[in-house]
């Protein structure tokens, strides 16, 4: 990015320093990731106060800083130096992105949802990019501050940014949306993500659907055609995706092995091709191909781009494991609906005699978290060979599975990751497939490395 300082004068209460002749060239929240002609935003944190940091931020290159008023200003700071005083310097971050933003004037589309958000960024990404020049969230760079730093990060000359949305209260959403008001916005699911602070997946949905709130008139917005929960929506700007028959993007002809899927959608004569696994993620696919249609790009590249799709890590990601086995890596994070798609994306695959499940807990459930917990075990029937249930509340997965008393399914239960990890080295060989999946505390991913052949990565 680049900027000149002048402009987000009007963002400040009061300058000190030469305002009128810095360009900045950058946009950075930590004094130890600051880099030559880059803007210095000092937050003020539960343990830490970024105001203190400064001079260590302009020792790696800032060049201007905000500063929140009312706190003192270092006495060795060059008078020179650049400083942009501000109420708060959250605020003042957000409103220097809608700055840029006005600057730039990309297209701007908005990603929610409960699970999803992740994959059908990147799906977009490998979309848009084949037609113009795209940016992204990257990471988890999806909150109060995370979106405006986003929007910092594109390149001037920036076409469409892809901005991905989180939240975990009921408000966030509508501040993301408000902020940089998407052309296009899609509510990829609603599941049970957070439900500890929403209350129900009424109140999820409601949280969701806050993204509207800063669409631009006329923007359209893409949601979960077989969501019951979004089935209110109805206008010309409302697009439905998914399996049911009043989808107005409606996916058809579906097939899928170990390596991805085929699919069309009704009233096209394209047959799309994605290295995904999961049903759920043909769903991701469509919101991308939907929006590929909307910014008029050939049905060619868009099927070009989704089958050079790379995804962000820990999304059911493949490896080649010891002995031949295939790992999925889904061990990002996990709510029931994401648990259950990645049980069912396991299910769905030919060819291997023994499927393995490692699934451990899910958190932010709320009082109902047991039961939830529980009630993955109806998903669970006779394909599967071995459950491997680890944890506090992963435990009630595997007690419930056992009661079904399965003939062949053998079911054990660990406290720890590393007693699980001496039941699951086992279990590999050729025929065997095993799928990790747990939330983001468990880190799960800790025990699927060790058994990562390096010379092999299956679907890298």
């Amino acid at each position: 990015m680049k900027l000149d300082l002048k402009e987000l004068i009007g963002i400040a209460e009061s300058t000190r320093g030469n305002i009128e002749s810095t360009v900045i060239q950058g946009v950075t929240k930590d004094s130890r990731e600051s880099s030559p002609h880059s803007l210095y935003i000092p937050i003020a944190g539960e343990k830490f106060d970024g105001h203190r940091f400064l001079l260590q931020a302009i020792d790696q290159g800032a060049v201007a800083s905000f500063w929140q008023q009312g706190t003192p200003i270092p006495q060795e700071l060059d008078p020179a130096f650049p400083l942009l005083i501000v109420k708060d310097t959250i605020e003042a971050l957000q409103q220097a992105a809608r700055v840029f933003l006005k600057k730039v004037k990309p297209v701007v589309i908005g990603v929610t949802g409960s699970n999803g958000k992740t994959t059908t960024k990147d799906l977009l990404e490998a979309v848009v990019s084949t037609s113009f020049k795209t940016h992204k969230t990257k990471g988890n760079y999806n909150n109060h501050i995370g979106l405006p730093l986003t929007i910092l990060s594109m390149d001037n000359d920036t076409q469409v940014i892809i901005l991905e949305m989180g939240m975990s209260n009921f408000g966030e959403i509508s501040l993301l949306s408000k902020l940089s008001q998407p052309d296009l916005a899609i509510v990829t699911n609603i599941g049970e993500s957070h439900i500890e602070y929403l209350g129900s997946r009424e109140g999820i949905a409601k949280a969701k659907l806050e993204i509207k709130d800063g669409l631009k008139e006329g923007g359209l917005l893409i949601v979960d055609g077989d969501e019951p929960l979004l089935s209110h929506l109805s206008s010309p700007n409302v697009l439905k995706c998914g399996y049911d028959e009043n989808c107005t993007v409606k996916i058809v002809n579906q097939e899928g092995d170990e390596n991805g899927f085929t699919f069309g959608l009704e009233g096209e004569s394209t047959i799309y091709s994605l290295p995904l696994l999961g049903t759920h993620n043909v769903k991701n696919a469509a919101y991308a191909i939907a929006v590929g249609h909307y910014l008029n790009i050939e049905d060619s590249s868009i099927n070009e781009g989704l089958k050079n799709i790379t995804l962000t890590n820990m999304r059911l990601e493949k490896y080649r494991g010891q002995h031949g086995a295939l790992l999925i890596n889904d061990a990002y994070n996990a709510s029931p609906t994401s648990m259950i798609a990645a049980i069912q994306a396991i299910k769905d695959l030919p060819n291997y005699k023994k499927k393995v499940l490692v699934l451990g807990d899910m958190y932010e459930l709320g009082p109902s978290e047991e039961e939830m917990h529980r009630g993955v075990a109806a998903h669970i029937d006779e394909t599967i060979s071995e459950v491997i249930a680890i944890g506090e509340k992963g435990k009630w997965i595997g007690e419930e599975i056992k009661k079904k008393n399965i003939p062949g399914q053998n079911v054990s239960v660990f406290l720890s990751k590393e007693e699980a990890a001496v039941a699951i080295s086992s279990l590999l060989s050729e025929d065997t497939v095993v799928l990790f999946k747990a939330s983001r505390g468990m880190a799960l991913e800790s025990i699927v490395k060790p058994f990562i052949d390096d010379i092999q990565e299956a679907g890298k």
